[in-house]
């Protein structure tokens, strides 16, 4: 098989090492800031009646993207109202997948400390029964002297 392409390469180490909560934090803000600010300057290039300027299309996005939707400026045009749906699912998304990442943090340490918690449990069960079973060997030493003499 010839060389993988950049792509590929990603793909493979990504599933070779998934990105920790952190890095994933940082795509979703990245990824978001620039939907953003490409939302806002394209519905400007757009709808320009609607969207004078950058800054009223910047404040459209940052609306649409966090799904506030004031309504003070809408699209009017197709594909403007094209652009928005495509805006309002990744803020949808958006919402969806911080919600998950917040909700999966909270899981983890759950199952953490249930873990570290049921690990002391099954500690201190072994060594009960460790200190049982010397008990009982004692006892048993102590009839087979008992036996013998």
């Amino acid at each position: 098989m010839g060389r993988l392409n950049i792509i590929e390469r990603r793909i493979e180490r990504f599933m070779r090492q998934p990105p920790s909560v952190r890095n994933a934090a940082g795509v979703i803000v990245i990824t978001t800031a620039v939907v953003t600010v490409g939302a806002g300057a394209l519905i400007s290039l757009i709808d320009n009646k609607e969207y004078s300027n950058v800054g009223v299309g910047l404040w459209w996005a940052i609306q649409t993207v966090t799904t506030v939707g004031y309504g003070d400026v809408t699209p009017r045009d197709v594909v403007g109202r094209i652009v928005a749906a495509l805006v309002m699912l990744y803020g949808i998304a958006f919402i969806a997948i911080v919600t998950a990442v917040i909700t999966s943090t909270f899981v983890a340490r759950a199952s953490h400390e249930y873990d570290e918690a049921h690990q002391q449990e099954e500690e201190s069960d072994r060594e009960l029964i460790e200190k049982r079973f010397d008990e009982l060997e004692r006892k048993l030493d102590a009839l087979i002297q008992a036996q013998e003499s």
